[in-house]
């Protein structure tokens, strides 16, 4: 019986989670945070940073500056030379950036995992059946970043990005327990399609979920902020060669990397669901 008990408040308290962070307007209140979070009037700036810290768990230990502008200025802080190392093994594929690894496995078919017994399409998500073909056989790795880690990411290895395709969509939250109540997710939300080939010609795929207060990711090697309100090329035609730990851009909260790698490689010894990573850390290894 307290068993039991203890099986419904947990219910309850996943379902008043979904309710506070899904069913209010998601797009106008990300719109909103997206402003907030720029907002550089000191009280305002020292009061969200504060609560930030408090509610968020915050540690700026590893932060290049300690004074901020803004919150956004705050989320998208740099650290310090050499707080990320990048592990230099060519037969390693390094996480992208710091995160939790979520669905990971052998792509075969089009049926990936966003969380146990919640399958979606590696071509919905893409966008494209002729890309989502070219990963067949290889590896994805989700990672999942809470609001308060290190929100850039960095060119897991050296490789050229060749294109970018903007997928508007929603700002679902991609908590677990979002993911475990709502179908195709990754599929839904807002997302950038990053194109890459490695030196050996094949695919390296990054695609980079946004979610509910995800105001923009922003793309350095192209120079764009990709949100909800950009109206500019869906298709982004490029070629951007970039050095394994060059930094390709940044989420402004917290949100999700899936990694698509090509046949041949497999996720690294250790790394399992729940696994906490950082960028550089090997994810992916050669065999």
């Amino acid at each position: 019986m307290t068993n039991r008990r203890f099986l419904d408040r947990l219910l309850q308290q996943e379902s008043l989670n979904f309710v506070l962070t899904n069913r209010l307007p998601r797009v106008a209140l990300t719109r909103f945070m997206g402003r907030f979070s720029k907002v550089r009037q000191p009280l305002v700036r020292e009061v969200s940073i504060a609560l930030f810290k408090f509610f968020g768990g915050l540690d700026l230990s590893e932060a290049k500056k300690q004074r901020f502008d803004s919150l956004h200025d705050c989320f998208v802080r740099e650290l310090k030379e050499d707080a990320r190392p990048f592990d230099a093994d060519p037969q390693v594929i390094c996480s992208p950036s710091d995160g939790i690894v979520g669905g990971h496995g052998r792509i075969e078919g089009d049926e990936l995992l966003q969380i146990k017994g919640m399958p979606y399409s590696l071509t919905e998500l893409l966008g494209s059946a002729e890309l989502a073909a070219r990963h067949q056989g290889g590896t994805y790795v989700t990672l999942r970043l809470r609001a308060s880690m290190y929100h850039r990411f960095h060119a897991p290895s050296d490789c050229t990005v060749q294109r970018v395709t903007h997928i508007q969509g929603d700002m679902w939250n991609v908590n677990p327990i979002a993911l475990k109540r709502v179908p195709s997710l990754y599929c839904r939300n807002d997302r950038a399609v990053i194109e890459a080939a490695l030196p050996s010609g094949q695919a390296l795929t990054l695609v980079p979920v946004g979610a509910i207060l995800v105001a923009s990711v922003r793309l350095h090697f192209l120079g764009l902020n990709l949100h909800h309100d950009y109206w500019g090329e869906q298709v982004i035609a490029c070629d951007a060669p970039l050095k394994r730990g060059q930094e390709m851009g940044w989420f402004e909260h917290g949100s999700t990397i899936v990694v698509l790698a090509p046949e041949g490689v497999e996720i690294v010894e250790g790394l399992a669901t729940g696994t906490e990573v950082r960028a550089g850390q090997a994810l992916l290894r050669w065999v």
